[in-house]
């Protein structure tokens, strides 16, 4: 695998024209699209994508959208792909629901699956002697190098900073915060539900202090957890949110930190969040 010529992966799929043509039937709504056997240089594994399209996408070809980035797209949309069978996060209604209310400004939502047992290893920036991991670089290389230029030739979407987003939660929440700190440039939203801090004895923290001063403007940050997901979870969302703020970031403005009601660490409760998320980070203009 020849790393430092990562343009050779997305010419060399799009000239292939098996798996272009987005199919909707196979999916719950016709405004969602499913993309099979992305592959790339930088992790052996390809994925399919699940694209979410807002209302009016088709009917007004000159107009471009925002776009965000989300980690596990099976556990996104179709309850038939998800994790848990018939749960999912229930994006597509949650995101009409905002556009249509006049709360959230029309955008594209890509969903990454994830490679199943390779999970852990793509979404964790740093390896634990335990555990494993420590690809959520090449993983970042994938998504920023290949997976959005093909992205923005397929789709009409913004490639500015500021209309850029990447989310996840739990340990792809983890990987949006390294993505949106290490590509920080590319990325001017970063939405991280329920983040799994703890990994490799809270280096996410360190990695935070090493990269901040070198960020010239704080990306956009929703960050939350729910009261019902332990405690070790809910003390470092707080942490975090206490390194955040001393590290830049403004509540109110670039950061959002919400303490989550009864929230749970599963679908069911990510699924409560995404409006609110959406609004804060999408809001309409």
């Amino acid at each position: 695998m020849n790393l430092e010529e990562p343009s050779r992966g997305v010419r060399s799929w799009a000239r292939t024209p098996e798996g272009l043509l987005a199919a909707h039937d196979d999916t719950p709504h016709p405004r969602l699209r499913l993309h099979r056997g992305f592959p790339s240089l930088y992790l052996p594994d390809p994925r399919d994508l699940i694209v979410y399209l807002p209302p009016g996408y088709d009917h007004h070809p000159e107009r471009t959208y925002p776009v965000l980035y989300l980690h596990d797209g099976q556990n996104l949309f179709d309850g038939r792909t998800s994790f848990v069978p018939g749960r999912t996060w229930q994006v597509r209604e949650h995101a009409d629901e905002a556009i249509e209310a006049g709360e959230v400004e029309p955008l594209v939502i890509v969903g990454i699956y994830n490679t199943g047992d390779r999970r852990l290893a793509e979404y964790t920036w740093e390896r634990d002697w335990k555990m494993g991991g420590g690809e959520a670089d090449e993983y970042g290389l994938m998504v920023t190098r290949e997976l959005m230029p093909w992205v923005a030739t397929h789709y009409r979407v913004r490639p500015e900073r500021e209309h850029t987003g990447v989310g996840g939660s739990s340990l792809g929440a983890l990987v949006s915060l390294f993505m949106g700190l290490r590509h920080a440039e590319v990325f001017g939203k970063i939405a991280a539900l329920s983040p799994s801090v703890w990994w490799n004895h809270k280096s996410i923290l360190g990695y935070l202090n090493e990269r901040a001063p070198q960020i010239w403007e704080r990306p956009k940050l929703w960050l939350d957890v729910g009261d019902g997901e332990g405690y070790r979870t809910l003390k470092d969302a707080e942490k975090l949110n206490r390194r955040l703020k001393a590290n830049g970031w403004n509540p109110g403005q670039t950061l959002h930190f919400e303490r989550v009601h009864g929230g749970t660490h599963d679908e069911a409760s990510w699924a409560n969040r995404v409006r609110p998320m959406l609004r804060f980070l999408f809001p309409a203009r």
